[in-house]
């Protein structure tokens, strides 16, 4: 029988992948740069493939790395799971937590389902308000935890994700060529919406807002119903959209980040267990089932397009 995997290596993997070095790694699990690297020399011979490769200064995963990575996830997310079903001293009280509805209906779900379970305890209490918004009533105090479109212009926050922004229309729909592109975005001062417009002036298109509201679901339904063109995360896209490129018109648009914004005085332990789970749930969505681009058509996605690969770095970001 096979021995089992290291929960010490596994650990020290992901905070390797999540610091993006060896040597922040290293000070995240308390150990010395060169007690990581043989963290990862044993680990690599215990799967028998090699996880890490070379790329400039730093390193990046290999396939193989981003495999297990997958695993190495779920592995302690489990197995933190279980100590805190046998844990007598668990977390209580209340806390409150905000987030935007389009990330609410994405990420919510699993980040609720997986806190109640490891926190019975807890009360929940969500809001659901445009990152604007929430960020006032961080400052206010009157929220704990606030998932928010990351914009260091207007508010702090730290990243815990990034992925592409994606100009979106509907897949059964197509768009008159001869008029001004109608778009269905958020209120003035959402950011997605100043990207969108600052990149259509930039390029001389012409467009027009027909569609203003901060419900991904309002949204969302204009573009489904060929009435007008949105953007959106790709996490956020549903079936029945398709993706708009260059090829269509559109031109690019920069990625965006989802960041953590945090009360001052909280509690360490209800932070850090909050924080933990958004950060699993985020890095844990799965890619869905993708049309091929093989013929140079624009691809439509069926429910959200594949993460990227660690390493991949898409054209003009």
């Amino acid at each position: 029988m096979a021995a089992p995997l290291d929960l010490d290596q596994l650990q020290t993997f992901i905070a390797i992948v999540d610091s993006g070095s060896f040597t922040k790694a290293a000070d995240r699990v308390f150990k010395t740069q060169s007690a990581v690297s043989m963290q990862m020399r044993r680990l690599e011979e215990r799967v028998g493939k090699q996880l890490f490769i070379k790329d400039g200064r730093g390193n990046r995963l290999t396939a193989e790395g981003e495999k297990l990575l997958n695993y190495a996830r779920r592995i302690i997310r489990l197995n933190n799971e279980a100590m805190a079903a046998f844990d007598d001293n668990r977390l209580e009280g209340t806390l409150r937590i905000g987030t935007p509805d389009d990330y609410a209906d994405r990420y919510m779900p699993e980040i609720i389902g997986r806190f109640a379970k490891t926190h019975p305890n807890v009360e929940l209490y969500i809001v659901c308000e445009p990152s604007v918004d929430l960020a006032e009533r961080m400052h206010r105090g009157e929220l704990d935890i606030a998932l928010v479109t990351h914009n260091p212009r207007e508010r702090m926050s730290d990243v815990v994700r990034t992925e592409p922004l994606c100009w979106v229309g509907s897949a059964n729909h197509p768009l008159r060529d001869d008029a001004p592109i109608p778009l269905a975005v958020g209120r003035r001062d959402c950011q997605w919406r100043q990207l969108a417009c600052s990149a259509l002036d930039a390029g001389g298109r012409d467009y027009q807002i027909l569609f203003t509201s901060w419900s991904c679901t309002v949204v969302a339904a204009a573009v489904l119903a060929g009435m007008a063109v949105s953007v959106m995360p790709e996490s956020a896209l549903r079936t029945g959209m398709k993706v708009l490129t260059q090829a269509d018109g559109f031109p690019p648009l920069p990625p965006v980040q989802i960041g953590i914004m945090k009360r001052a005085g909280l509690s360490v332990s209800l932070m850090n267990a909050i924080t933990a789970h958004i950060s699993a749930c985020l890095d844990n969505i799965t890619p869905a089932v993708v049309d091929d681009d093989l013929d140079g058509e624009v691809k439509t996605y069926t429910r959200y397009p594949p993460r990227l690969r660690a390493g991949h770095i898409l054209p003009g970001w």
